[in-house]
C-alpha cells in the first residue's frame, strides 16, 4: 500500500491504519530501535509505542514522508527507553557510547537557542550534503541507524578505529558549523 494511502486511512480514523503501517515499517523500525536497544521485548514495546504515536500524532500532522515520520518516532522511543535504563544504571556500554556521542554535539541547549528549527534541519542538510558520499553513510549509519561502529566498519571495508576517527571529525565539524549558526 502506497504511504499516501495509509495517511488517508489514518485521516478517515480506520483501525487498518495501524495495521497496514506496521505491515509496511516494521523491519525499518525494529531495526532502528533494535540497534539501539539490543533487547527484543524493549523494542516491541517502542514498536508498539510509535504505532500508537503515530495514531495519536496522524492527523492533525500529514507527514510529507511516511519514513521518515515514523522512523523519527521510532527513534525517539528507542532513546528514551535508553535514558530511561542509563538512568537506572542499566544501560550497556554500547547504548552508553552513542549517547554520550550525541550529547557532544549539545543540540538541545546551545543551538534551539541560537537557529530556528528550520533553520537548523537546513544547516545539518547542508552539512549532510557537503560530506562525501562514504562520509555521509557513515554518519547517518551511526546517528540515524544507530548501527554499530563494528558493523559500519564491515560496510566500508575500514577498521573500527577508522570509523571512530571520521565520526569524531565530522562530529566536530559538524559542532563548529552549529556554534557558529552558519554553514561551512
Amino acid at each position: 500500500m502506497e504511504d499516501t494511502q495509509i495517511i488517508e486511512l489514518f485521516w478517515k480514523r480506520e483501525e487498518t491504519a495501524v495495521q497496514e503501517l506496521s505491515g509496511k515499517y516494521y523491519g525499518y523500525c525494529y531495526k532502528i530501535a533494535w540497534n539501539l536497544l539490543h533487547n527484543h521485548e524493549d523494542t516491541e514495546e517502542c514498536l508498539n509505542d510509535t504505532w500508537f504515536a503515530a495514531w495519536n500524532c496522524i492527523p492533525p500532522h500529514r507527514p510529507t514522508a511516511l519514513s521518515v515520520f515514523i522512523g523519527k518516532i521510532a527513534r525517539r522511543f528507542a532513546i528514551d527507553t535508553v535514558r530511561k535504563k542509563h538512568a537506572a544504571k542499566r544501560a550497556d556500554q554500547y547504548s552508553v557510547d552513542i549517547c554520550s556521542e550525541m550529547d557532544e554535539l549539545k543540540i538541545s541547549y546551545t543551538v534551539e537557542e541560537q537557529l530556528a528549527e528550520k533553520e537548523l534541519i537546513s544547516v545539518i542538510e547542508d552539512f549532510l550534503r557537503k560530506l562525501s558520499k562514504e562520509n555521509r553513510d557513515i554518519f547517518i549509519r551511526r546517528y540515524w541507524y544507530l548501527d554499530s561502529i563494528k558493523d559500519i566498519a564491515k560496510r566500508h571495508g575500514v577498521s573500527e578505529g577508522c570509523i571512530k576517527t571520521n565520526l569524531y571529525r565530522n562530529r566536530k565539524k559538524l559542532y563548529r558549523i552549529l556554534k557558529r549558526g552558519v554553514s561551512d
